[in-house]
Parts: C-alpha cells; sequence; structure tokens
C-alpha cells in the first residue's frame, strides 16, 4: 500500500502488545523507531493501527517525521488515483469526516504551542474550526446528491432498456478491470497498483445474441474503514442493483492469502446489502499457474467460492466458458410471441426491439408482423402493454 501511494519503504518495525495510550508502541520501542528514522533517512512513518491525534503528535515529537495511520494512506492513495468529479468528492467526504473526528484533539494539540500549525492547524478555536470542516462536509454532501440524482436517472434510463446487469467486485489488484476489458473489448486503466478503478465504468456487452450491462468498481481491501465504505456508497451500490455479480480473485497468491482476500469480499458484498444476488467467482491469473498448481487450488476453494470459474482475464483464457456461466446463472429469459398490425407507429416500435431483446425471427403477411423475442420477464410484460396499446396479439409467453 505504501508502495502503491508513492512511498519508498526502507525499514519496518513490529510489536505484538496492547496499544499505549501516548505512542500507540511502546516507550523503548519508540526510541527504537526514532533510530531507524535517524539511520535510513525516512520522511514519514506508516502505522498499520489506527492512530489518534495525540499519538501521531508525541511520535513525530520523538522522531522528528510524521506519523500517518492506514487510513491516512488509504485516502493518499485514493487522492493519486482519483480522475472524476465525484470520485474526487467522495475522498474529501472521507478526509472531512476523519478531520471532524478528530477536531477538538487536534486543535488542542495545535495550541500547546510546541509545534505551531501542527497538521496545518494554525490558531483555529475548537469552534471555529469545528464549524468550518462541518460546513464543508454540508457543502461536499450538496455536491454528492446532485451527482447521485444524475446517477439514479442514468439507472433508470438503463433499466428503460431492458438489459439484465452484471457488477464486476472483488480485491483490489485482483484483476477486474483487466476482465472488464476482456468481456467489452474496450480498454479501461489497468495497473499492478492498488486502486486503479476508483469510480464505475458500464458498458453494452453481448453474450449469444443477449445484451448485459456490465459494470466496473472499486476494489475491496481487508478493513476498510467504514467512513470510506459510507464515502464510497454511491459507487458500491452499482453493485446492489446487479442481477449478478462476478467476484475477481487473484488464484495465482498463497492459498492462506486467497482465502482471506475471499472472506473480505464476500463480508463486504454483505455489508454494502448485496448479499442476495447470485455470485459467480472469476479465478483470476492462472496464466501465473501450472496446470497442477491450478488444479490444487481449485480443489482447495470449490467449497468456499460461489460457481467459480479458473480464467486468465489477460489472455483471455476461459473466458467463453465464463461467459457460458454468465447465460446460465442469468437463465430467467422468457420466449414471448406477437402478432401486430403494420402502420407509421409500430415500425418504430419494432425497431426499438430489435434494439432491445433478441429477436428470434419476424414474419411479414398481410400487413401484419408476426414476432417472436426473448427478453428477460418483466422487460416482456413491457413489450405486451405496447403491443396491447396498438391492436396487437400477444399470443403466448414461456419459458426460454
Amino acid at each position: 500500500m505504501a508502495e502503491s501511494a508513492g512511498y519508498t519503504v526502507v525499514g519496518k518495525i513490529e510489536q505484538i502488545r496492547e496499544p499505549d495510550a501516548r505512542y500507540q508502541i511502546g516507550a523503548g520501542k519508540v526510541e527504537e523507531l526514532a533510530e531507524l528514522v535517524k539511520e535510513t533517512g525516512a520522511q514519514k512513518i506508516i502505522f498499520d493501527n489506527p492512530l489518534k491525534p495525540v499519538q501521531a503528535y508525541n511520535l513525530a515529537k520523538v522522531t522528528g517525521v510524521e506519523a500517518i495511520d492506514r487510513f491516512q494512506l488509504i485516502l493518499e492513495i485514493f487522492t493519486r488515483r482519483a480522475t472524476t468529479t465525484e470520485s474526487k468528492l467522495q475522498i474529501q467526504q472521507a478526509r472531512l469526516g476523519y478531520e471532524l473526528a478528530h477536531a477538538k484533539e487536534r486543535v488542542r494539540l495545535a495550541k500547546m504551542g510546541e509545534q505551531p500549525g501542527f497538521m496545518g492547524l494554525g490558531a483555529y478555536e475548537v469552534d471555529v474550526y469545528y464549524e468550518a470542516v462541518k460546513k464543508q462536509v454540508h457543502t461536499v454532501r450538496k455536491k454528492l446528491k446532485k451527482i447521485r440524482g444524475k446517477r439514479q436517472l442514468h439507472r433508470e434510463r438503463r433499466e428503460e432498456l431492458g438489459f439484465s446487469s452484471i457488477s464486476l467486485a472483488g480485491y483490489t489488484n485482483a484483476g477486474k478491470s483487466s476482465l472488464f476489458n476482456a468481456l467489452t473489448e474496450e480498454e479501461v486503466p489497468v495497473d499492478t497498483s492498488l486502486f486503479t478503478t476508483l469510480s464505475t465504468t458500464t458498458r453494452l456487452v453481448e453474450i449469444s445474441k443477449k445484451k448485459f450491462l456490465l459494470t466496473d468498481t472499486v476494489g475491496f481491501i481487508d478493513r476498510l474503514p467504514l467512513t470510506l465504505i459510507e464515502a464510497f456508497h454511491s459507487t458500491l451500490e452499482e453493485t446492489i442493483f446487479s442481477d449478478l455479480i462476478l467476484l475477481v480473485v487473484d488464484i495465482s497468491e498463497p492459498i492462506v492469502t486467497i482465502e482471506k482476500k475471499l472472506n473480505v469480499c464476500l463480508e463486504t458484498i454483505e455489508r454494502i446489502g448485496a448479499a442476495g444476488i447470485p455470485i459467480i467467482t472469476a479465478l483470476n491469473k492462472i496464466d501465473l499457474l501450472t496446470d497442477n498448481e491450478t488444479a490444487q487450488k481449485l480443489e482447495s476453494l470449490k467449497e468456499k467460492t460461489p460457481n467459480p470459474v479458473p480464467i486468465s482475464a489477460l489472455y483471455e483464457t476461459n473466458i467463453d466458458i465464463l461467459k457460458q456461466k454468465i447465460l446460465k446463472m442469468l437463465k430467467n429469459y422468457v420466449q414471448a410471441s406477437f402478432t401486430i398490425p403494420l402502420t407509421n407507429e409500430t415500425m418504430p416500435f419494432l425497431s426499438w426491439l430489435f434494439k432491445r431483446t433478441d429477436v428470434q425471427t419476424i414474419k411479414y403477411a398481410d400487413n401484419y408482423a408476426y414476432v417472436v423475442f426473448e427478453a428477460i420477464p418483466w422487460f416482456a410484460e413491457k413489450v405486451k402493454k405496447h403491443v396491447e396499446e396498438f391492436d396487437g396479439k400477444f399470443e403466448k409467453n414461456a419459458t426460454s
């Protein structure tokens, strides 16, 4: 994570003990840390554990360099990766929420005078600073609400099209964007760093003449702070409204790591309210394994992965098998047929139908059109209403 934020790691220290109120780590370990900073010329200390403002302040006093925690590091990575207005606002909301939670303590520390302007506070009084942050939070939320309104409109328009939706989900750097490219034949950014995707991208894909909407979303990560889940809720909610989740897992990693990340993903899916949605697990990066290694890992994971399919998104290995699995999981299509008179009003309707359903046959006779098509059930009902409005006859509706 530190490397993804642009840092070069020059040293590591680990300690297992109860958190110290002053430093998070013990006083003896702080002296060791200060010596390591001096020896390596380090410019920043990063803690995996959450740091309270007073702990960060005390560590900075002893070591002479800024100390940040995992949450702040994730925010730095997000800030580097954000490209859209929405993702930048979401990051700002998460940062301001963090500031708000620690505002009073930070002001107290800044006013101690030993480090004027420590962490950029200047000479704000507690109430002035607190209210200033709250005002910024309110402004950001208003802007995000407007963007979410547009997202809702886009979702409603997509629903009007009548296509089932598929969301890509998975641990960050598992290969979601590579799979997105393989399925859509497009080129969204792909990188070995964490959090390459911080906003959603939706494209239309076609599998065996059936069309689906595929969405690439932000990657999950272990112990993702609740503040960040809330900040990115509008991005993650694309997963909630999908008909199928493609869960991408990096199978090239050690089995213990795979199981840990898989649990994180399944727990996050549950936390955002998407637990009831069918899942296909795309076990990605088999190109980095031998056939024997792949078989062993598949055996180990078969009870833990919903509907597993081993693939290589990069080399498009087994992508056809994955597509067939998708069709099988989204097989709730119905076949319907109708007869409709050919008029100036019904011709545009037929054109609309061709773009949104799998029209299997169409025959013209005596100024009438006879059409057989397949669509998801609720969209077939929508077609039926249109047909009846045009004085047509909706003749059958059977499971495909």
